[in-house]
C-alpha cells in the first residue's frame, strides 16, 4: 500500500513537471554511495537539461571542497547539488554524510524556480537513501558554518 503510494506520488510529480531523471544519475549514484570508481568525488550538480530531464552537469573531485562546490552554483539559476559532507561531530569524532541541496536563487527567472521545485520530488526519490534535504534561495543559505554545518550536525 504505501509502495503504491509513493510511485504515485511519483508519477503525479512526473506528470506536473514532465521531467524526468536520467539512467545516467541513478548508476552513478549507486557508485557513488559505494566510493567505487571512478566515482570517488565529492559532489555532482544536477541541472535540468531542455526542460525535460535532469542530468550530471558537473562532478567535484574528492580533493575539492564544499566552498568549491557553492562557487560552481550559478547565481541567477537553479540547481540541485549532492555532496559527501565531511565535518566533525558534536562529540568531535570525524563523519560524513551525504546531503541532498536545492538551489534554487531568488535571482532566478519565475519559470526556473517552478520547474526546479516541481521536480525536486523526481530527483530525490532516485537518490534513495539520502536522509539530508535542504533548501537554499541565496548565499546566506548556503554558508557553512551557519547553516549548513549545524543542520547537518542534527543528523550526525
Amino acid at each position: 500500500m504505501i509502495l503504491v503510494s509513493i510511485r504515485s506520488a511519483i508519477g503525479n510529480y512526473l506528470r506536473a513537471t514532465g521531467v524526468a531523471v536520467s539512467d545516467e544519475v541513478s548508476t552513478s549514484f549507486q557508485k557513488f554511495k559505494l566510493q567505487q570508481e571512478p566515482f570517488k568525488l565529492r559532489y555532482f550538480v544536477y541541472e535540468i537539461k531542455d526542460k525535460k530531464t535532469i542530468v550530471i552537469e558537473k562532478q567535484g573531485a574528492r580533493e575539492k571542497t564544499y566552498e568549491d562546490l557553492v562557487e560552481e552554483l550559478p547565481e541567477k539559476d537553479s540547481r540541485y547539488v549532492l555532496i559527501d559532507l565531511e565535518f566533525e561531530s558534536a562529540d568531535g569524532r570525524p563523519t560524513s554524510k551525504l546531503v541532498f541541496i536545492s538551489w534554487n536563487p531568488d535571482t532566478a527567472s519565475i519559470r526556473s524556480k517552478m520547474l526546479y521545485s516541481g521536480s525536486k520530488e523526481v530527483l530525490k526519490s532516485a537518490l534513495n537513501g539520502v536522509g539530508i534535504h535542504i533548501n537554499a534561495t541565496d548565499y546566506s543559505e548556503l554558508d557553512f558554518e551557519t547553516s549548513i554545518l549545524p543542520t547537518v550536525k542534527k543528523f550526525a
